[in-house]
């Protein structure tokens, strides 16, 4: 009705109803401020609303700070308490973890839970007079109340846990708060995934549980999880099921003759992968030489002059064995060759900091600045005796104002395709005639704005939203500019993710093309 095309839907009434008609001159200043359009937009991308229960409606646990998600006072208990009293204690209060103050170990915070009495007591035949200092980890991994839900069940989910005491701002203990706070029974699908994951003993078995992926989004999407969040978690698995593969690589490869770390790239790193995305990574292992065989970045060099052979073969075979594994798993390396198994992502620490340095030095090539593009959305993913950080210590960002240009230049290079249709911008020609590539003409140009906002305030390495905020918090983007582009950004991303869902739904390889016609009149 709002933008006078047809409606593409009716509603029945089910029993008697008072419909009030509001006439448009009142409507349109309503629907003029921000806030109401910002509502109307984010709620007809789908309708997954549509069958709400009636009532007030819930606020999404990974919305609300998480001292707000705790349901009862936490339960303590002296590190010399025996086992016994302290699941006696658990039962009567009904808790499924308690949390013990370990002098021995200078006052720091261990946590039980029902997991830990039934796999190191009862399996593992303890005896239940034992302490409960037995069994306790120690120190817990805590998280502040002011946190936001969603942000501790990416730590659970990264951590593999599934408790985690909440802190006062003071460090008093304010609770503890588990998976079932923080998401709904149907969304638990990504905590039962993981560890199946860290379980699976060959590929065959990580084949066959990662083949649950696919309907572990669908299950996320249909339980109303904002689609950013939906990423993050579908990111946070992928991690583990690298990890996992790696650990079987090494497995079969045997010890590495250096330490080295595997980094996730691009959208994965930005915790923003999505069903169609492919699976971009690097490697880096210690070094001493840089690139004295002259060649650069993109230019088709050698990446590092000192290359040890016997190191270069070894991570070879573990990188190639990983790719091959995630396609085993339904999983795409990415099919431009920003994977660790090519020369150029695969380097000691040492020439990427070469790399890194000429590049600031001399960014003119294209390829190169594309190159640096997917290097700043790095994030450690698995590392063998060290965590370096391919972004970190290699960019001062600051001081480097022409590569900050050319990352502008960059992110403004991009055209959207000009052919219409019915006013909506489509691809012209080719295989996708008449269809939206969502992901070019959306999404793309407000990540690469974003990359480029970020690192001139300093923030490489950040979801997308994340250096939106930095940028205008560093004064890099106008607070208006932030806005349009944060809200452009979920609009879309949750517009993209719907159409993905829709495809897994029926059995489809999920894309980025969105046929205009299926959406409805407003949110074309």
């Amino acid at each position: 009705m709002l933008s006078g095309l047809p409606t593409g839907f009716e509603a029945r009434a089910g029993e008697d109803t008072r419909c009030c008609r509001i006439p448009a001159e009142v409507m349109r200043p309503l629907l003029a401020r921000p806030e109401v359009l910002r509502f109307v937009a984010r709620t007809m991308v789908s309708d997954r609303g549509a069958h709400a229960d009636a009532g007030t409606p819930s606020v999404d646990p990974i919305q609300r700070r998480v001292a707000t998600l705790i349901r009862s006072p936490p339960v303590l208990c002296r590190a010399d308490e025996p086992i016994r009293e302290t699941a006696r204690r658990m039962t009567a209060e009904g808790a499924s973890a308690v949390l013990v103050r370990s002098g021995e170990s200078g006052g720091a915070l261990g946590i039980v839970t029902d997991r830990d009495i039934r796999s190191r007591v009862v399996a593992a035949g303890i005896s239940p007079a034992a302490p409960i200092s037995a069994i306790m980890t120690t120190p817990a991994y805590t998280v502040t109340g002011d946190r936001l839900g969603g942000e501790v069940l990416l730590d659970m989910l990264e951590r593999g846990v599934h408790h985690i005491p909440v802190l006062s701002a003071a460090g008093d203990v304010l609770g503890v708060v588990d998976e079932g706070d923080l998401v709904a029974a149907e969304a638990r699908k990504p905590f039962l995934l993981r560890r199946a994951i860290g379980r699976a003993a060959t590929l065959a078995d990580l084949a066959a549980t990662s083949a649950d992926l696919g309907q572990m989004i669908v299950a996320l999407h249909d339980a109303r999880v904002a689609a950013e969040h939906i990423a993050a978690v579908g990111s946070v698995v992928l991690d583990a099921l690298t990890r996992r593969l790696i650990e079987l690589a090494v497995a079969d490869a045997g010890d590495p003759p250096v330490p080295f770390t595997w980094f996730a790239l691009g959208s994965l790193a930005r915790r923003e992968a999505v069903p169609s995305s492919d699976i971009d990574s690097a490697l880096a292992w210690p070094g001493t030489g840089g690139n004295p065989g002259g060649g650069e970045p993109g230019a088709g060099g050698s990446p590092d002059g000192d290359d040890d052979p016997a190191v270069r073969g070894y991570m070879t075979r573990v990188a190639e064995a990983v790719e091959n594994g995630l396609r085993a798993c339904g999983q795409r390396p990415d099919a431009h060759g920003a994977t660790a198994s090519s020369p150029l992502f695969a380097r000691s620490m040492q020439s990427w900091r070469t790399a890194a340095r000429r590049l600031s030095e001399h960014p003119a090539r294209e390829q190169a600045v594309i190159l640096v593009s997917v290097i700043v959305d790095s994030r450690p993913v698995w590392a063998a005796g060290r965590d370096d950080s391919v972004t970190g210590g290699l960019w001062e960002a600051r001081s480097h104002p022409d590569l900050l240009r050319l990352l502008a230049r960059l992110a403004l290079s991009y055209r959207p395709p000009t052919g219409f249709l019915r006013d909506f911008v489509v691809e012209h020609s080719g295989e996708r005639k008449g269809q939206l590539d969502i992901k070019h003409g959306g999404l793309i140009p407000i990540v690469d704005l974003a990359r480029w906002a970020g690192m001139s305030v300093g923030l490489a390495g950040a979801p997308t939203a994340e250096r939106l905020r930095a940028a205008e918090a560093g004064g890099a983007l106008e607070s208006s500019a932030v806005r349009m582009l944060a809200e452009a950004f979920d609009f879309i991303f949750a517009l993209r993710l719907d159409h993905q869902v829709e495809q897994l739904r029926r059995g489809e390889a999920p894309d980025d093309f969105i046929d205009p016609t299926t959406l409805n009149p407003l949110a074309r």
